[in-house]
């Protein structure tokens, strides 16, 4: 494993809630409610998580100008990474 895996894992395995929204969104597109509901976050603490992650290009927004229901998807780095999560 290299270190940049290595960093992302420690990283995702730093917070429940990474943990949570990466496995929640798999292989699906959802919107930030969507998450949020799901994995029992508030939309505020949603949203921030899924900077985060955007942050470390684990996820990926598909309609950036979208002020308001912003569709996120995992990147292969992300998904590659889902192997190494409970």
């Amino acid at each position: 494993m290299d270190e940049e895996t290595v960093d992302l894992l420690a990283f995702i395995k730093g917070s429940k809630h990474r943990i949570n929204v990466l496995l929640y969104l798999g292989d699906t597109i959802k919107i930030t409610s969507q998450i949020a509901e799901n994995v029992g976050l508030r939309v505020t603490h949603t949203s921030r998580t899924l900077k985060e992650l955007k942050e470390k290009e684990l996820v990926t927004v598909l309609n950036p100008e979208a002020k308001r229901s912003r569709l996120y998807q995992l990147t292969p780095k992300a998904k590659e990474l889902l192997k190494y999560l409970p």
